[in-house]
């Protein structure tokens, strides 16, 4: 390893924790806004997280992040679990991908709540329940913040994974 790379990783182990704690309130705040979020119309009825299979998936996912988020970060500091990087870098890398497809599955609730769909003649929701899609939006902001966490720990988990190997020789290293 060179010298550079050395100086490196208390700066990396310090992002990856910066991270993974930052992940957590993300997390909740993704869980709180979603849950408590229901609104009332006197015209069309209740509207309530319940209803959509989407946003409890997103709940179940944040929840699912956050829990993971608080392990891995307490696990980056035991000296034991430390050296398995491999599992570190499956592990962040399937979290990163079930935020991704939970934050695509609320990005379509919210794009037919805003727009509708007008081939099977379904109106826009957010016209009525403007409070509900306000706060589904920010929840939605706050999962894609957790996102974009957990692509740079996905990137520094990577890079430890891989680190450790040594480059290919080139077939002129090799005769020179």
């Amino acid at each position: 390893m060179s010298t550079s790379s050395v100086n490196s990783i208390p700066k990396l182990k310090l992002l990856d924790f910066s991270l993974r704690l930052s992940v957590i309130p993300l997390s909740v705040g993704t869980i709180w806004l979603t849950v408590t979020n229901q609104q009332e119309n006197s015209s069309y009825g209740d509207l309530k997280f319940i209803n959509f299979n989407g946003l409890k998936y997103m709940v179940c996912i944040s929840a699912i992040c956050g829990g993971y988020a608080l392990l891995a970060a307490i696990a980056s500091w035991i000296r034991c679990l430390v050296s398995k990087a491999w599992f570190f870098f499956v592990s962040d890398q399937i979290v990163a991908y079930l935020i991704l497809t939970s934050g695509a599955a609320v990005s379509e609730i919210l794009y037919l709540a805003y727009n509708g769909d007008k081939t099977v003649t379904w109106s826009e929701a957010c016209n009525s329940y403007g409070k509900f899609c306000s706060r589904m939006k920010v929840a939605l902001i706050l999962h894609g913040l957790a996102l974009c966490c957990f692509i740079v720990l996905s990137l520094i988990s990577a890079f430890r994974a891989f680190s450790v190997f040594q480059p290919p020789v080139s077939s002129k290293e090799v005769e020179g």
